[in-house]
């Protein structure tokens, strides 16, 4: 019977395992490296399909050298413009900036920022976006 038991309580710890929250623990870690990173490859960007972007090439540290991540399409985020991956140096040492998503902020109206009723209120701060008939 406590063989039973015990094997029951295993069995609800490691299914509850599974179910963890990401924590800033388990975050991707800063990396810094003392050895420059080589220059990027050049690539062919592909047509791209619509609602696709394109992520360019980058160099990522790995274990003791560097490795050609290459450039591939993928999903679009309307409203948002993706920054890619860069090294910059930093004391003599070389910081990986990751890429990431970034809301759209070139000046150029995105779907959020259109006034379609034309009562002056960008949609992303409108309660009533499709109204024509607000005072």
């Amino acid at each position: 019977m406590k063989k039973l038991i015990l094997a029951a309580g295993a069995a609800t710890v490691l299914s509850l395992g599974a179910f963890t929250v990401p924590t800033v623990a388990q975050a991707q870690p800063r990396v810094t490296v003392q050895v420059a990173p080589p220059p990027p490859r050049a690539e062919r960007v592909p047509r791209l399909h619509r609602g696709q972007a394109w992520v360019p090439g980058h160099w990522e540290w790995r274990g003791s050298r560097y490795v050609w991540i290459r450039g591939q399409q993928v999903r679009a985020r309307p409203g948002y413009q993706y920054r890619a991956p860069e090294w910059r140096e930093r004391d003599g040492r070389w910081e990986m900036r990751r890429g990431q998503w970034d809301r759209d902020h070139d000046g150029v109206p995105n779907r959020a920022d259109r006034d379609r009723d034309g009562d002056g209120v960008p949609n992303r701060a409108d309660r009533r976006p499709d109204n024509p008939n607000r005072n």
